[in-house]
């Protein structure tokens, strides 16, 4: 008897190890209600490409970011809305913008996708709602071409985005960006076209 009393002395009760579990996972549900932030205190902004593997590429897990996605990636007015309120009110310190090559934002020209997407309102898109939540927001005077935002470069574009997280003053992160090549499957600076520079001769 006085045995087992030592070695469950010694080993502790097997049900605190369940213990710990069950509130481990408490905290996992509840972890905004609990004020816990991602493990990384990151957001990542991507684009919503199915190529590409935003948590591979950069090497998280679940848990580790908030993860938003759109198409180009762009720095759009919902994104600003989630970036506020993440390192605002979540803890969030970090935010890192992921774009591509061979962005579907780069496969058409911007008249082209303003004349599809009218063609599907009938005419026009006066008559949109951008929002069906917020119908009284609108373009005003912008261009359907503004709002969708194709990309002519996307190295100047990666860098556009993470100025514009940069310099927003509701936004309070340090903010990076990368371009993930689908070629290679590899993520690179912006302006970090390498195959480009060992392909080509340079005079001296």
């Amino acid at each position: 008897m006085s045995e087992t009393n030592s070695h469950d002395h010694e080993h502790g009760h097997f049900h605190e190890h369940v213990d710990e579990s069950v509130d481990a996972h408490d905290d996992w549900a509840r972890r905004r209600r609990e004020g816990i932030p991602t493990d990384e205190r990151l957001l990542v902004v991507a684009c919503m490409d199915e190529r590409i593997p935003v948590e591979d590429a950069l090497g998280i897990e679940l848990g580790d970011a908030q993860i938003y996605r759109n198409a180009g990636g762009k720095v759009t007015d919902d994104v600003v809305r989630s970036a506020a309120l993440t390192t605002q009110f979540f803890d969030t310190e970090e935010i890192i913008v992921v774009n591509h090559t061979d962005c579907g934002m780069m496969s058409a020209p911007d008249d082209a996708v303003v004349e599809g997407l009218e063609a599907a309102a009938g005419g026009d898109l006066d008559g949109v709602d951008l929002d069906p939540a917020l119908p009284e927001l609108s373009l005003g005077d912008a261009s359907v071409a503004d709002w969708v935002r194709m990309t002519d470069d996307i190295d100047e574009a990666c860098a556009a985005q993470v100025r514009y997280l940069e310099e927003h003053p509701l936004v309070d992160a340090e903010v990076n960006g990368y371009v993930y090549e689908v070629e290679s499957g590899r993520l690179r600076y912006p302006g970090g076209r390498v195959a480009e520079e060992i392909s080509t001769r340079v005079e001296e």
